[in-house]
């Protein structure tokens, strides 16, 4: 069954409504004719049983008058007792028992092959002296036999050659059909990057399917446009630290100078971490793209944010206050690794930018639970406030820090798993990142369904 599956999904489409729509018209054009062909049949019988009934009749009425059997008999008329026994001086009949009680229980009944084909049929009649007689008629009908087998014959040459014609009609129609998808489908590959398909005038299925293929080419379009400046500008961040590392190397070779090599080699690992960093931030982003995240699960988020608090190490006495509000616990669905990695770019970006103060605030609300960072920093440009999510932007270049991919990969974790990431103000001007995480109780049933 599946090598006749392969096989019929391997046939072009435009064949395969033409078989379907042949093999319909010939199973319903054969249904057809043989329905005709049998209302002919019983209407011919109908009208030999007619004429056979009203012959036996006129000798069931005179056997019923009293005029003796012997005078009523001929070879296609017969007159017999119940039992099949010639009452008429005539020979047997060419008839069984069981034939008999057929006809004496009033059905008539066919014998012979198409080129002697008879029909039986028997009415009773009374003599007056009270005997039940059987006047059995028969009659030749190879005739009509012969004429409905040339009306079969030509209702069958008919009903192919119709669907002969329905199958060329489906071909041609099929055809003239498919002929602007082919031409969609032309235009479409030869389209240069930035053109669309014209849309028809109709609002029939072409034009949704035109309009679709230029939605396609639309993410098509923007999607190489994104990788193109991706790639750029990764190759562009990447060149930074791998030159740095380069030349360091190249001037402890070709200088040595014992009291500068451990400053070439911190050099060296600063610049090294840095590319590892923004190596592992690629890779990051590259498996959110592709939708490569492991199953949700509950994470507290409260508990996250404290051990994000306690990597970045606040303790030290130069780097702002870490704060935590949280009055109530709150669970989020996620992965472990995807809050910790949110937090951390979080916290890392806020602390530098901040004074002396970086507050983290969880805040469940319902349907989603709220995680606010904010410090009294300089704040976000409202005009920057949505770019500041775009990769390799850095608003603030002389803060130090990253390659501009925290904040990109902080969205695309959290927009990953259905929430919202939004840029602000806090009220003394200072900057705020607000993630909008589904709480987990809104997507357990999500789950089961």
């Amino acid at each position: 069954m599946s090598a006749v599956r392969r096989w019929w999904s391997d046939r072009p489409l435009r064949l395969r409504i033409t078989l379907v729509v042949g093999a319909v018209a010939v199973i319903a054009l054969l249904a057809l004719s043989r329905l005709a062909v049998s209302l002919l049949y019983d209407t011919m019988l109908g009208a030999a049983d007619a004429e056979l009934r009203g012959d036996a009749q006129v000798v069931a009425d005179r056997l019923a008058e009293g005029i003796p059997a012997e005078q009523l008999s001929v070879p296609e008329r017969r007159i017999v007792d119940t039992a099949g026994v010639p009452m008429d001086g005539g020979p047997r009949l060419p008839l069984g028992p069981e034939e008999v009680r057929v006809l004496a229980g009033g059905a008539a009944f066919s014998v012979g092959d198409l080129k002697e084909l008879r029909r039986w049929l028997a009415v009773p009649a009374v003599t007056p002296d009270g005997a039940t007689r059987l006047v059995i008629v028969t009659s030749d009908i190879v005739g009509g036999a012969m004429l409905l087998a040339h009306a079969a014959f030509g209702l069958v040459i008919g009903a192919l050659l119709v669907a002969a014609a329905v199958v060329l009609a489906a071909w041609l129609a099929t055809r003239a059909a498919l002929r602007p998808v082919d031409r969609m489908r032309t235009a479409a590959a030869a389209l240069p990057p930035g053109e669309r398909l014209p849309v028809p005038t109709p609002r029939d299925e072409l034009r949704a399917l035109a309009e679709e293929f230029n939605g396609l080419l639309a993410r098509r379009d923007d999607a190489v446009a994104r990788l193109e400046r991706f790639t750029g500008d990764a190759a562009h961040e990447l060149r930074s630290p791998v030159a740095a590392i380069r030349a360091q190397a190249e001037v402890a070779v070709m200088h040595p100078d014992p009291a500068l090599t451990e400053d070439t080699l911190h050099a060296v690992v600063d610049e090294a971490t840095r590319l590892t960093t923004m190596l592992s931030d690629l890779l990051a982003l590259a498996r959110a793209d592709a939708g490569q995240r492991p199953p949700a699960e509950p994470v507290d988020l409260v508990a996250a944010a404290r051990a994000a608090m306690a990597r970045a190490d606040c303790v030290a006495v130069d780097e702002p206050v870490l704060q935590l509000v949280a009055p109530t616990p709150a669970e989020v669905g996620a992965s472990p690794s995807e809050v910790a990695l949110v937090l951390d770019n979080l916290v890392g970006n806020a602390r530098r930018y901040a004074r002396s103060l970086v507050r983290i605030s969880v805040l469940p609300a319902g349907r989603v639970v709220r995680l606010l960072v904010e410090d009294d920093g300089p704040g976000i440009p409202e005009g920057d406030r949505q770019r500041v999510f775009d990769r390799f932007v850095r608003i603030a270049p002389e803060a130090g820090g990253g390659a501009g991919l925290g904040l990109a990969l902080v969205a695309a974790l959290v927009q990953g798993r259905g929430g919202i990431v939004s840029a602000g103000a806090t009220p003394t001007g200072g900057g705020r990142i607000e993630v909008r995480w589904p709480a987990l109780a809104v997507r357990e049933p999500a789950k089961q369904a």
